[in-house]
């Protein structure tokens, strides 16, 4: 009797060590993580950041909490615009001048840690002065309407007068008025320079701005130290929320949704 040949078992493949498994999806996962990272802060730096308001210097427009969308496309890329404030020359690339009335986020002259937000008053070439707490630029004083006695937004026993100013384009903003004879209510005429802007907070009586020298407040701003145009409140928390308390995610201010910065 003839007998088939057995059959021959097959090789067998060497199985993958759970190690070596465990170190390729690390490798794989922290790839990712990479990517994401890198295409956040490439958005970041080109496109779009967002800031937190930390003081009451721009109210009533910009509250405590409020978290800001600041386009850096605005006005073109500086130094400024990148990430740590990198020793690169001066200038913008692409640079675009800002208008009167714009509000735009800036690394502070004195301390370029540091990022403030304030309105453009002035620009180059501008003669600007305070008198009386009303702003005048180039001899024309901004049209003030008062509006109402108002509680401070972030200090509701301060009482505060809202007044509107608007420039002769038509385009306007609301500001506090805390009284009469406070510091900043009466200036010496500001020479605005080329390529700098007068700043101010549209909490006149709470803001250190161009008002102050630089060692104080901001002084003139160089172009080349702003960050971007603030557009849009995506969201408000209220003050003492923060990331790390989760307890405290859910304290927001209602109403401050999708604002256009004005």
């Amino acid at each position: 009797m003839t007998h088939a040949p057995e059959a021959t078992p097959p090789a067998e493949t060497p199985s993958t060590p759970p190690f070596r498994n465990l170190v390729q999806e690390v490798v794989e996962n922290a790839k990712v993580i990479a990517i994401g990272l890198l295409a956040a802060i490439t958005f970041q730096t080109v496109a779009f950041q967002p800031f937190t308001i930390p003081s009451s210097s721009m109210e009533p427009g910009l509250v405590i909490g409020d978290y800001v969308v600041v386009s850096k496309f605005a006005y073109g890329w500086s130094r400024a615009s990148l990430p740590f404030n990198p020793p690169l020359p001066d200038g913008r690339l692409f640079g675009r001048a800002a208008a009167r009335g714009d509000v735009v986020v800036f690394r502070r002259p004195s301390d370029p840690q540091q990022t403030w937000v304030k309105r453009v008053i002035g620009l180059p070439g501008d003669h600007v002065q305070v008198l009386g707490g009303v702003v005048s630029i180039n001899g024309r004083v901004i049209p003030r309407t008062p509006l109402a006695v108002v509680g401070d937004h972030d200090m509701p026993s301060r009482r505060v007068l809202e007044v509107r100013e608007t420039l002769a384009d038509g385009h306007a903003w609301v500001t506090y008025d805390g009284g009469s004879g406070l510091p900043g209510d009466d200036t010496d005429v500001f020479v605005v320079p080329a390529g700098q802007y007068f700043m101010m907070g549209d909490n006149r009586d709470n803001s250190l701005d161009s008002r102050w020298p630089a060692s104080v407040g901001v002084g003139l701003l160089p172009a080349e130290n702003i960050v971007g145009k603030a557009e849009l409140v995506v969201a408000s928390w209220k003050p003492g929320a923060g990331l790390f308390k989760p307890w405290t995610w859910l304290n927001l201010q209602p109403g401050r949704f999708f604002r256009s910065v004005r």
